[in-house]
């Protein structure tokens, strides 16, 4: 008998240890979470994208308003034809800014003497003045003034260096 039990004992331990089928369960399987992302060094990490900078326009280097300076034939205080897209720039741009104000210096070169060139300066300003006004600039953003002679571009005593300093620059305040 001890035999018998001996043999039922062991066929339901081995029936117990015998595998069963899953049984379906009612509740869904745990969430599985991706793995972490490495980290990777700050110098391999691409840079976070800068916010572009405005530039204004007056201070854009591409823009028709970064040139600045309407260039005379020698004793001339007429502009020419070509600067007139160049000067509708200015005044559309001072249209826009009713409160800037811009400042004309007319130049000219070292020859003839003080008085001459400060009137020839003088007349070249107020020929630039007159177009910008003809195009809509209010005449309180606008002054005109001459250097004559004394604020030279170019400092050599030869043609190339005249014809740089027979003009009149286009002035905006520093705080543009």
């Amino acid at each position: 008998m001890n035999r018998l039990l001996a043999i039922l004992v062991l066929s339901s331990v081995l029936a117990a240890c015998g595998s069963t089928p899953p049984v379906a369960s009612t509740t869904s399987p745990p969430a599985v979470s991706p793995p972490p992302a490495r980290l990777q060094p700050a110098e391999a990490r691409p840079a976070p994208a800068a916010a572009k900078p405005t530039v204004s326009e007056l201070n854009d280097p591409m823009s028709p308003l970064a040139k600045r300076s309407v260039y005379f034939p020698y004793d001339e205080f007429t502009v020419d034809q070509k600067y007139v897209q160049l000067l509708s720039a200015h005044a559309s741009y001072l249209a826009r800014n009713p409160a800037t104000r811009i400042m004309l210096e007319g130049n000219a070169d070292e020859r003839g003497s003080t008085e001459y060139n400060l009137a020839l300066g003088q007349k070249r300003a107020d020929a630039v003045r007159k177009i910008l006004s003809i195009k809509g600039v209010a005449e309180k953003q606008m002054e005109a003034i001459s250097y004559g002679k004394e604020k030279p571009k170019a400092t050599c005593h030869e043609e190339k260096c005249w014809q740089e300093n027979r003009r009149t620059d286009l002035v905006y305040p520093a705080s543009h």
